[in-house]
């Protein structure tokens, strides 16, 4: 990928998914992991999550956004780029930061999923007790 003048770059994460975005001046070009927006995001519950920063910061069709998304699940991925499209806004313009902030979306989803115990079947669930 060669480099590119004006570009902006900001880096999502939710779960286990993780998303480089690269905001670039243009017509609303959407491309995840090489594939169209509306193809791989196919569920529309998704496509709205992703837009929410655009929409907030009223720049929908004014950016060709690149992004690449790996790990996690679909919902999963979906607020990676959520995150990484609001963090690619703020390097844009840092007037943005104040609106995308109240809205929430600057802020990395904290909730992951919580590890197995050892001695027990699950990471909450416990074997049965037994009194005698």
């Amino acid at each position: 990928m060669s480099p590119v003048q004006n570009q902006h770059y900001g880096t999502g994460r939710r779960k286990t998914s993780t998303a480089r975005v690269f905001l670039r001046p243009g017509s609303g070009n959407f491309i995840v992991n090489n594939k169209p927006f509306e193809t791989y995001f196919f569920d529309e519950t998704h496509r709205m999550l992703v837009r929410q920063p655009l929409q907030a910061s009223e720049t929908l069709g004014k950016f060709d956004l690149v992004v690449l998304v790996e790990g996690g699940g679909m919902h999963g991925q979906a607020g990676a780029v959520q995150h990484g499209i609001a963090r690619a806004l703020v390097r844009f313009s840092a007037d943005l930061r104040g609106i995308l902030k109240k809205a929430g979306f600057l802020r990395r989803d904290p909730r992951m999923k919580e590890r197995k115990k050892y001695g027990q079947p699950g990471a909450r669930k416990r074997f049965q007790f037994s009194k005698r």
